[in-house]
């Protein structure tokens, strides 16, 4: 029996790395908006935290440095949290572009992968084909030779 060889396997295995690059990209991208998503929590956190110092020195015993300290650390996380929130946005941006990146070598490798099974489906029935001569090529050899006889 013939052996199958795909001509084009060289570019369906291009493709399969292809698509475990685009993978690891992703996974890159998804763990680098965790990161981000935790810093800017972590910061909110720090907000609510001064914020509450504010409202406590406030509430309390009047001291003035304190409470301006207290007011421009406020403003500082602010500041940072805004920040973050642009860096958790940009992060957003590049999964989705990994996203985008990892379904089109996906439906590359998936094209690859169907226009091999065509070329197999093809060489089976050529050799199916080819099979059947050889059977009717004997048959009618030994048609010829019974009549002869």
């Amino acid at each position: 029996m013939a052996k199958f060889i795909y001509k084009m396997q060289n570019l369906l295995s291009i493709k399969l790395k292809l698509e475990e690059q685009a993978k690891n990209a992703f996974g890159e991208a998804r763990a680098r908006l965790n990161q981000e998503e935790e810093k800017l929590s972590m910061l909110e956190g720090k907000k609510q935290s001064y914020e509450r110092q504010l409202s406590e020195s406030i509430a309390g015993k009047l001291n003035i440095r304190e409470i301006c300290q207290t007011e421009e650390a406020v403003e500082i996380m602010k500041y940072k949290i805004r920040i973050q929130s642009i860096a958790v946005t940009t992060a957003m941006q590049q999964l989705e572009l990994a996203r985008v990146k990892l379904n089109e070598a996906i439906q590359e490798r998936k094209i690859q992968e169907n226009l091999r099974e065509q070329a197999f489906l093809t060489f089976m029935e050529e050799l199916k084909a080819e099979e059947q001569k050889e059977v009717d090529e004997r048959v009618s050899f030994m048609y010829r030779d019974s009549e002869e006889e």
